[in-house]
């Protein structure tokens, strides 16, 4: 009996609690039972997801369309190009034109002397016939044409050492009838003195020719190495026209030496 009282009395107490006495529970909650709440979800009907679907499909599509669109556009030159390939055209052609008005120059004539002892005691009495060409140095002796002489004549020797030698002219008309020298350390200096001969690079000197790029000026003997301390080294050349000959003496190639050079340059009919 005691026992059916306590049951009954247990029985009691549960049914007179409320959900109220659980904070956070309602009833409504409690009523649904998990089992109709898993059957109504449907994971297939998940808006967000068709949406992002449906994004992704149309920026596929643009994409698409750009890169055809991209695909048919023919590609536009860069401005200014077509200008520029035009006038280094135009240059060319310019520079080939003169080229072609010159006639070509006839090679000089040359010969060599054992009167080195002779040429030097003559020249040691006139004034800047004998000069020092430094290491590293190139000695250029500018001689134009004259109108009283048909061509030039040169002769030249040194003490102890050979020294490079070679001859150029510049079809630039003669503005100044008078000899001129100019020392400079290397060809491209001496270019930045002396605008009319163009840039001039450095070549081996016992390879002789040296590359020109001043459409004016032209070779008449590349330089070479020569043994003007064995022997007098001469020449003459026609003049070709009006002009200014270029008579090169070159020590570039020396590191250590400098040169003791006697020359002289003279016109004749």
């Amino acid at each position: 009996m005691e026992i059916l009282e306590g049951t009954s009395e247990l029985q009691s107490r549960l049914s007179s609690l409320s959900f109220s006495s659980f904070p956070g529970i309602t009833s409504n909650q409690c009523d649904t039972s998990p089992l109709e709440s898993l059957q109504n979800t449907d994971l297939s009907k998940s808006h967000p997801q068709t949406d992002n679907q449906a994004d992704m499909e149309e920026i596929k599509e643009d994409s698409g369309q750009r890169s055809e669109g991209n695909e048919e556009a023919p590609a536009e030159p860069a401005p200014g190009e077509g200008g520029e390939e035009n006038n280094s055209t135009g240059s060319c052609q310019l520079s080939t034109e003169m080229k072609t008005q010159m006639p070509p120059l006839k090679p000089p004539t040359t010969w060599t002397s054992a009167t080195l002892k002779e040429l030097k005691a003559k020249l040691r009495s006139e004034p800047d016939s004998v000069v020092t060409v430094y290491r590293g140095d190139i000695m250029t002796v500018h001689v134009p044409t004259v109108p009283e002489a048909k061509k030039v004549s040169w002769e030249f020797a040194t003490d102890g050492y050979d020294i490079g030698f070679g001859i150029y002219f510049d079809w630039t008309p003669v503005t100044n009838r008078s000899i001129t020298v100019h020392v400079s350390e290397s060809s491209d200096d001496e270019d930045e003195e002396e605008e009319m001969e163009g840039p001039v690079s450095n070549g081996d000197v016992e390879k002789g020719s040296k590359t020109q790029t001043n459409s004016n000026l032209a070779e008449i003997l590349p330089v070479y190495r020569q043994d003007s301390h064995l022997s007098v080294f001469g020449g003459s050349h026609d003049f070709p026209g009006e002009g200014t000959y270029l008579l090169k003496f070159d020590n570039s190639y020396s590191l250590w030496r400098n040169k003791t050079l006697y020359y002289r340059v003279y016109y004749s009919a």
